[in-house]
């Protein structure tokens, strides 16, 4: 049986036959075996060495390739997946936006706390839609309950008005923030610290701004004047609130009197679209002319001219 030293110069005989048939070759101590595989670094020859740096060139090659491939898949203007991206939002972000729209807070931006660099058409979009129909809903109940109230009322069913509110608030809901945007675009020009939003942030700004009305038109149903009154101001004060807490931190850096004007166009407008809602539902239907009887002494006969009368 060998002895532990004659092992030992066994190997070193057997190392020293390899170095003589490759020279180049590089050896490793039996201690650097205990590292782990994924660091083990192995040079072969004086022009094969796989190291750190081969490692770093590799993954900067990587990252180079997969900004090329993002770059060369970000859908066109004219793509259905270019607007896809507008729509993706889940459940709870559609409702924190809700709910900040409805509880305006000084100090608190709508842009900044709840948007976070991220708008969507999603919920400006089926808040347009909904509060439309809700009006054209609430419109029809109106007319049902007048009939149950007074029978002389003739009901008809009255589709014009899904058409009448849906055209006004879309419009409402487009137009102005353009509006909007192109003149703050135009005084950013003129006062340089401004930095006004992007015209999807204000599109969404004035489409969750719109739900407050959706309950609001609902509780209309209520046949008393002074509390319709009531709550469409309520509605109108938190919406119009919600809108200038938000363009305030932009507005504030222009001068006073532009500020002023601006502001009060936007609550006047927004003032005017409660107004139309509030015209649109209760539509006062007089009841068909009756026929009264004619008296029993006038004749139904026509009367013939004298010069025809029979002598």
């Amino acid at each position: 049986m060998a002895s532990a030293d004659e092992l030992t110069f066994h190997e070193f005989e057997e190392a020293t036959n390899l170095l003589a048939d490759t020279p180049d070759a590089a050896t490793t101590s039996r201690s650097d075996q205990l590292t782990p595989q994924g660091h083990v670094a192995v040079a072969v020859g004086s022009g094969g060495s796989y190291g750190a740096e081969d490692e770093v060139e590799e993954e900067s090659d990587k990252a180079a390739l997969l900004q090329e491939q993002q770059q060369q898949q970000q859908p066109g203007f004219w793509t259905f997946s270019y607007y896809q991206s507008f729509f993706d939002v889940d459940t709870s972000q559609v409702l924190d936006r809700i709910k900040g729209s409805l509880l305006p807070r000084p100090g608190h931006n709508f842009v900044r706390h709840h948007l976070r660099n991220r708008p969507d058409l999603y919920g400006p979009f089926w808040i347009c839609a909904t509060l439309a129909f809700v009006l054209a809903v609430t419109g029809n109940l109106t007319l049902v309950l007048a009939q149950r109230r007074d029978p002389s009322i003739h009901y008809s069913p009255q589709f014009h008005k899904v058409t009448v509110a849906g055209i006004s608030i879309y419009c409402y809901a487009w137009l102005v923030p353009l509006a909007l945007w192109g003149f703050l675009r135009w005084r950013k020009g003129v006062q340089e610290r401004m930095g006004p939003y992007t015209f999807l942030e204000t599109v969404c700004i004035y489409g969750y701004s719109l739900f407050v009305f959706i309950p609001m038109v609902v509780l209309w149903l209520i046949p008393v004047p002074w509390l319709q009154w009531l709550f469409g101001a309520l509605a109108l004060g938190l919406s119009a609130a919600g809108l200038v807490f938000t363009l305030w931190p932009v507005v504030r850096e222009d001068t006073r009197l532009v500020a002023t004007v601006l502001l009060s166009v936007v609550v006047l407008l927004h003032a005017l679209l409660a107004m139309g809602c509030k015209s649109l539902p209760p539509e006062n239907v007089a009841p068909p002319p009756q026929i009264t009887s004619l008296p029993s002494n006038i004749a139904l006969s026509p009367t013939l001219p004298q010069s025809l009368a029979p002598s």
